[in-house]
């Protein structure tokens, strides 16, 4: 096995992807941009892919550079967990909360509220994994006391509770012709179209599945297994990609991508808190189911 890439360098991959160019991603890591292209350019040769479409006006991540940047993410992210559980033992103590999200709602939703948590409840520590909708559901199952999910149906043997709502948007690259277009897309000619998608599983796919009951769908361009991805590849021309309004709300404000005016297609959903059927939440666990049903109130 090739030697595993430094995380310094994935997290500059990554903040390209976020934040629109090398440029600013050097600077957001503190280093001069030409050792930011180097550090680039290693990772490159490590994996064997181009990960950066280099050009006079900038650089921008390739097809490649968009996926290896979304498997990086979820690097990243197990590293920081790895780094709060080692926090965690070396202070005697585990986490008081352990609970699973979706990935829109972990994203987008989460993080408000467990700031508004830790500000009612400050010793609690809280453990969070992040997943599909049916992984969380899977998760919840077996005995984690909250999780979040996006689907259009409630998993058997889960109560629930609505915390938000939601709607998936078409989106596209600024010069795809759906950009332009001055006519609804209807839900045939969506389904018959291949998209960027999120994989089987998750919330965002299955909401879109069930809005195409009843019109043939082609089989998808790609399908990838987060926003990031998927946004990716949407910027880059690859396909129209359906994502959630939360997920797409930077770009469609930059312009990065276009939302098409979508006819006759139920896109719009509901995000649940759930917990197992008989098993009330306590503790932490109602504190934050309270703070997220405030929030819906609100």
């Amino acid at each position: 096995m090739s030697e595993l890439p430094d995380l310094g360098s994935l997290r500059l991959l990554v903040d390209v992807d976020r934040l629109g160019s090398l440029g600013q991603a050097a600077r957001a890591a503190g280093i001069a941009q030409p050792s930011a292209s180097k550090r680039i350019a290693l990772l490159e040769r490590r994996l064997g892919l181009p990960l950066l479409e280099r050009t006079p006006r900038g650089s921008t991540l390739t097809p490649q550079g968009v996926m290896v940047s979304a498997w990086a993410a979820q690097v990243l992210a197990a590293a920081e967990e790895l780094m709060r559980g080692a926090e965690a033992v070396r202070h005697g103590r585990a986490a008081h909360l352990h609970i699973a999200a979706s990935m829109t709602v972990a994203e987008y939703l989460l993080p408000r509220w467990l700031g508004e948590l830790q500000n009612r409840e400050p010793q609690v520590q809280v453990g969070l994994d992040v997943q599909n909708s049916a992984e969380v559901a899977r998760l919840v199952g077996g005995g984690i006391e909250l999780g979040f999910v996006e689907g259009p149906s409630v998993p058997p043997g889960l109560t629930s509770r609505v915390v938000a709502t939601d709607r998936l948007v078409v989106v596209v690259a600024p010069g795809h012709p759906w950009a332009h277009r001055r006519t609804a897309l209807l839900a045939a000619e969506l389904a018959a179209t291949p998209l960027v998608v999120r994989e089987r599983g998750s919330g965002t796919r299955e909401t879109l599945d069930l809005a195409l009951t009843g019109h043939t769908a082609a089989a998808p361009r790609l399908e990838l297994g987060s926003n990031a991805a998927v946004k990716g590849a949407a910027r880059e021309g690859v396909a129209p990609a359906v994502l959630s309004g939360y997920a797409v709300e930077a770009e469609l404000a930059t312009g990065r991508l276009v939302e098409v005016t979508t006819g006759g297609i139920n896109l719009e959903r509901r995000l649940r808190a759930v917990w197992r059927r008989g098993r009330t939440p306590t503790g932490p666990a109602a504190t934050l189911l309270r703070i997220t049903l405030s929030a819906a109130r609100g």
